[in-house]
Order: C-alpha cells, then structure tokens, then sequence
C-alpha cells in the first residue's frame, strides 16, 4: 500500500512539463475544451493549491489547441460552496480543483485531487493508542475528508480485517461520498457507533464532528502531521461561551448574509431582522474584519459559512456569532445549549 502511484501523473503516459503529485485529471479537462470548442477556460484552486495553479495551466497550454486562453480565478476559495461565479459566467469551460461537488452541474468541471498520502500506518497507530480493541467494542464509526476518499474503501477492509464492525453512511445531500466531512457538515457520523475513527489533516473537522455529535469519542488519525490525538472541544466551547457573554448588551446587530453561491442562508438572516428592529442586514461576499470595521454595530450574526466565526472570530472587533449562539445572548436559548453551527443545503 505504501508503494501506491495511484493519482501521480508522473507515473501516466501524459507528456508534462510540469512533475505532478496529483492527478489533475488533464486528459477530462482536454475532453471538455473539446466537447464545448471552448475558447476560454476558468481555473479555480482553494487557497492552499493556488501556488500550483500556474503549472497546471502550463500543462494544460502545451496540449491544448492554441486558441484556447486559460484564466487562473484570483478570488477567495475555502469548499466547493465558494465557487468563482464571474468567471463562471465569462468560460466556456469552469474547471473547480480540490473539492468533490456540492451539486452536480453540467457547467463545472471537479476535479476533488486526492491525496497520495498513505492513511494506514496512522491508522495503525490510533488502534494501538485511542481506539478501543474490538474485543471491547468492535462497532466504529468511519469518516474523511474528500481528499483521502480515494482510500476509503480500502480504510473500511482495514479495519474490518482487525476484526471492527464499520459504520458508515452518505450524510445528506450537501455530501458528495459514503463517510465524506465537511467543515460545515458532519451528517456521515450519524451511526450507530460511540467512537468514529477521523483519517485526515486538521483539527477544525473532528472538532466540529465532536460538538455536533457529543455522544461519540471521536479519534484523529492525521496522515498529513503523522499524528493521533482525540477530539476535545472544552477550549472551543469556552471560546464561543466568552463571544456569547460579550454580545449579551449588544444594541445594534450586523446580520451578515453571504453572497457566495453556497453559503447564503437567506431565511435564517431574514427572521433575524424580522424580529429585530435593532438588526441591520449586510450582505457580502468575502467575510473579512477589515471590511466590517467601518459598520457601526455592537454585534454580528454570521448566517454563512460557519468557519468564518469558528476560525476567524476572534479577529473581528466585535463578536461574531452564529445564528444559534445570537438566540443565547438575547435570551431566546440557554448558553449551554448551543451546538456547533452546521450547513444541510446546497443552492
């Protein structure tokens, strides 16, 4: 297993001038051009591949007819909810890298960029340090990031040869495979287990996992940091807590209602104003603190993606809370029973 060259194009008969560690999966991009005699191509990479995206097109350039113009997206990308709509609208071909899709479409082209990273010694190491042994409880609970989904039915044989009952399920339709996580969406770790084994980078994902589904224990196996660890969410609960006690004698609210194609919670930040002759509606695009500094608000509400108060909050100047958490600070719900905010729809 070690030894896989599965998704390295360097090891496929396509000529590159560029060395690859992943498939970008050219040959279905060249397949598009042609199919739509496309003349003008949208690119768009997540900010961590964006440093990638001048090679793919170099590669691309090299065996694509010569009146073809590739266009390398400059906007924000976090998920497959952050698509570049303006530069959708201006290609023929909208080519989306890193993320499996949200909802399908005929006008895009995902290529999800699986990991050649190899899961399973990590994964050998949370059996012997977190998981409990199988004669003690064999049902565990299965789930990744679209990156690693390319293994993950070799990860569920894996376990199930130790001698694990393996739970698994397709969230909801925001979900794209069997056992797949979203930042905002942890729908495939509602089974019938009380542990979940989590295979992939980061804490943010079982964290998340681990406050919307308190009942489990929920183990990280990270192949990227070679790392085990269990999900504990005492600080983050204690974090949002504090935003919460910050905002309780807010006047003014800034209701914030995202613009991007999969974030937009329009009833939810309509109620809130609704009910609220004190709740201003500010739409938006990119959620940044600088560009809400200006607005003179004692509070937001954030009704789009829920990273942008989980991850960014404390650098805003004023709190930053989810739709939830603004029912606890005016007395609408108590403060203990606040979940972590979670996306069920698509667009």
């Amino acid at each position: 297993m070690s030894g896989s060259t599965e998704g390295d194009l360097t090891k496929t008969g396509m000529a590159l001038k560029h060395d690859r560690e992943w498939d970008y999966e050219l040959d279905r991009i060249l397949e598009a051009i042609e199919e739509r005699d496309a003349s003008k191509v949208g690119l768009q990479f997540p900010e961590g591949l964006k440093r990638r995206g001048p090679k793919v097109a170099d590669d691309l350039r090299e065996v694509a007819p010569d009146d073809v113009t590739f266009m390398l997206s400059g906007q924000p990308c976090y998920g497959a909810c952050d698509l570049d709509t303006y530069l959708m609208r201006r290609t023929d071909v909208f080519v989306h890298f890193g993320h499996t899709p949200m909802k399908e479409s005929d006008s895009i082209v995902y290529v999800p960029l699986f990991s050649n990273v190899d899961p399973f010694p990590i994964m050998e190491d949370a059996l012997e340090e977190e998981l409990t042994a199988p004669e003690e409880d064999a049902d565990v609970g299965l789930v990744t990031t679209a990156q690693h989904m390319n293994r993950f039915e070799e990860m569920t044989d894996w376990l199930e040869e130790r001698g694990y009952e393996v739970h698994t399920r397709r969230g909801d339709d925001r979900l794209t495979k069997e056992g797949q996580v979203l930042g905002c969406n942890y729908a495939s770790a509602d089974i019938d287990a009380e542990q979940v084994l989590y295979v992939g980078g980061g804490k943010f994902h079982p964290v998340g996992l681990a406050m919307e589904h308190p009942d489990k224990r929920v183990v990280i196996a990270d192949p990227v940091n070679n790392a085990v660890s269990v999900a504990e969410h005492d600080q983050f609960l204690k974090q949002r807590y504090a935003s919460v006690h910050k905002a309780m004698d807010a006047e003014k609210w800034g209701v914030i209602f995202c613009t991007k194609i999969g974030q937009g919670r329009w009833e939810t930040a309509q109620e809130i104003v609704d009910n609220n002759e004190n709740a201003y509606l500010i739409t938006m695009d990119e959620v940044t603190p600088d560009r809400l500094r200006n607005f003179d608000m004692d509070a937001f509400v954030n009704t789009g993606c829920p990273r942008i108060t989980t991850d960014d909050g404390p650098r805003f100047h004023k709190p930053m809370l989810t739709p939830g958490e603004y029912e606890a600070a005016i007395g609408e719900k108590q403060l203990d029973s606040i979940e972590f905010d979670t996306f069920h729809d698509t667009w």
